[in-house]
Parts: structure tokens; C-alpha cells; sequence
């Protein structure tokens, strides 16, 4: 018993130990040499933009009240052919 006390007494006294000492690596590492890494994200992200024309949206070929009447009859065949394939 006094041995397992003794162990957690040494592995509490290692861990505080390692809390103290100053952390030896950054954690994100050295800064960028180019600078600040956002300004280089910003400025990729105006070029990529800039190369690209807007597209303008197509206007649809067709009316609503048409694409409507068109997944209607789509549904409608789909309905007629789960009944024959109930009735084979």
C-alpha cells in the first residue's frame, strides 16, 4: 500500500513540475517570414475573385406552371408503373 502511495506521490510531483516549465516551442510555430499570414489569405482571395467575370443567373426556359405540369405527369408514370409491376 505504501508503495502505490508513493508512486502517485512522484508521478503528482513530475506532473506539477512539467506545468511550471516554460513551454519550449510555440504552439503555431514561428511566425510566417512574409508576414502576416491573414494579409496572404486576403490577397489570394482578391485575386482569385478578380479573375472570375459575375456570372449572371440564366433565365429559366420554362414557366413554373409548365415545370410544375412536368413533375406531375413525371409522378404520375412512376405511379402507373408501381402498379404494374404489383399487378405481375
Amino acid at each position: 500500500m505504501w508503495l502505490v502511495v508513493t508512486v502517485g506521490i512522484g508521478a503528482l510531483a513530475r506532473r506539477l513540475k512539467h506545468r511550471r516549465e516554460p513551454a519550449l516551442v510555440e504552439p503555431f510555430g514561428p511566425p510566417a517570414a512574409g508576414g502576416d499570414p491573414a494579409d496572404e489569405l486576403r490577397r489570394k482571395l482578391a485575386e482569385s475573385r478578380a479573375e472570375e467575370p459575375p456570372e449572371a443567373p440564366e433565365p429559366p426556359e420554362e414557366t413554373v406552371e409548365e415545370r410544375r405540369a412536368d413533375v406531375h405527369d413525371q409522378g404520375r408514370a412512376a405511379l402507373d408503373d408501381m402498379r404494374d409491376s404489383e399487378k405481375e
